[in-house]
């Protein structure tokens, strides 16, 4: 069930909370290196004079590390605090670019271990801000439309900053771009972790244990699904790479990547705007759901324009999706495990999305574009069904005093800390 939210308590009551802005930009500005990662390392080994298939074997390794060191990473802020492990990392993840930018590609050991280094040591500021929310915010419906918020703020972050690494490089080059672009990452991270909230937070009390975070049965389950949803945006990134091939017109690439963000965005801006009852765990399965639905009208491929009005369909339930998913890891993530466990879901989300676009591919090459979105639709299919056949398991969430109960340990805007938890509206 949801209503509308009052006028007083959408997004812009979030922002003028103390603090809430300058974290939610710095977090974004500090993920500008690991969101443009991928093409600016296209454009540096093609500047370079490199082949496309060194510049797909930095991008893999530099995935894979990144898809390493988030969920350790994560686990060192649970342990360690945020500004002890954030700004370091994003210091030496700013360096090993900065080395590839300055060595070339005329070293292949030497670039590999440079991407390595840059993808190993990206912050988890995303999963730090999520952290932080329940402390800056207090109520806990605020804490609901800040998750809301921060995944519409990663649509924007994803279609702004691919247009600024385009701008930087016709000004300059490929080179200065990777260097201006991992400077501000650390910027943003500088900002983060100097504001108060970052500095005195601290995790809840842990139990020692070497699974940490992925004890969890329901935490498990929620990655289970989300790799598959990962997965099925992979792959029709790679699908309408292949549909603009067909037609003849590369633009349409870029018009369909930005109609699926304009979706996105428009869905998390009308999930955000209302308050919502019941069991988020209920309410993601019918998400997902949808989006699965909205995937499948892909495989028509019809005409540029009812295509590109076909990907913002298959957008619209993404950030919601996303919004909803971060209130369940908040949920089962075991107590002293928040930042770690939103990491994993980092991590899942994005190996599902590489394995996507690599499972797509060969599709493609077998049985034209079609499949290439058919394989979009069946993970967005299976990560429903992944969803309902855990559902025993994702009904019970962690015991109270987990993270969105533990906002005691941040400093915030002095509400009063989350007491009216969803984790009895089943």
């Amino acid at each position: 069930m949801a209503t509308e939210a009052p006028a007083h308590g959408g997004y812009l009551d979030i922002l003028r909370a103390p603090h809430a802005a300058r974290l939610l930009a710095g977090t974004l500005v500090g993920r500008l290196p690991n969101a443009v990662g991928p093409v600016a390392l296209t454009l540096f080994v093609r500047d370079q004079g490199g082949s496309y298939t060194l510049a797909g074997g930095l991008i893999a390794a530099y995935g894979v590390a990144t898809a390493v060191g988030q969920p350790l990473l994560g686990r060192a802020v649970d342990l360690k605090g945020q500004p002890r492990v954030q700004l370091p990392a994003a210091v030496l993840s700013a360096l090993g670019m900065a080395l590839l930018a300055l060595t070339g590609i005329g070293h292949l050991p030497l670039a590999y271990a440079a991407v390595v280094l840059a993808g190993l040591f990206t912050p988890p500021l995303e999963g730090g801000l999520r952290a932080l929310w329940p402390g800056v915010l207090g109520r806990e419906d605020r804490v609901h439309r800040a998750y809301a918020l921060d995944a519409v703020a990663q649509e924007v972050m994803f279609t702004v900053g691919p247009l600024l690494l385009t701008l930087l490089v016709s000004l300059r080059s490929p080179a200065a771009a990777l260097l201006v672009i991992n400077l501000l990452g650390v910027l943003g991270a500088l900002a983060v972790v100097l504001s108060e909230p970052s500095r005195t937070w601290r995790s809840a009390p842990r139990e020692a244990h070497w699974l940490g975070a992925l004890r969890s049965p329901g935490l498990l389950a929620l990655l289970g699904a989300f790799f598959f949803v990962g997965l099925a945006l992979g792959s029709i990134t790679v699908a309408s790479v292949a549909y603009a091939d067909d037609r003849g017109t590369p633009s349409v690439y870029g018009w369909l990547m930005a109609a699926l963000g304009l979706g996105a965005l428009l869905g998390g801006v009308a999930y955000g705007a209302r308050q919502w009852s019941g069991a988020p765990e209920r309410r993601l399965r019918v998400l997902v759901l949808l989006l699965a639905v909205c995937y499948l009208p892909l495989v028509l491929t019809p005409g540029p324009v009812a295509m590109t009005g076909l990907s913002v369909l298959s957008g619209v339930f993404l950030a919601p999706a996303l919004a909803c998913a971060f209130i369940v890891v908040d949920r089962h993530a075991p107590r002293g495990t928040v930042t770690e466990a939103f990491s994993w879901l980092v991590t899942t989300f994005g190996v599902g999305s590489a394995l996507g676009s690599a499972a797509a591919g060969p599709a493609i090459e077998l049985a034209g574009t079609v499949s290439g979105f058919a394989v979009a639709g069946a993970g967005g299919l299976i990560a429903f069904l992944v969803l309902l056949a855990t559902g025993r398991v994702l009904g019970v969430p962690a015991a109270p005093g987990t993270p969105a109960a533990d906002a005691r340990h941040a400093v915030g805007a002095g509400a009063p800390t989350a007491v009216h938890s969803e984790k009895n509206t089943h």
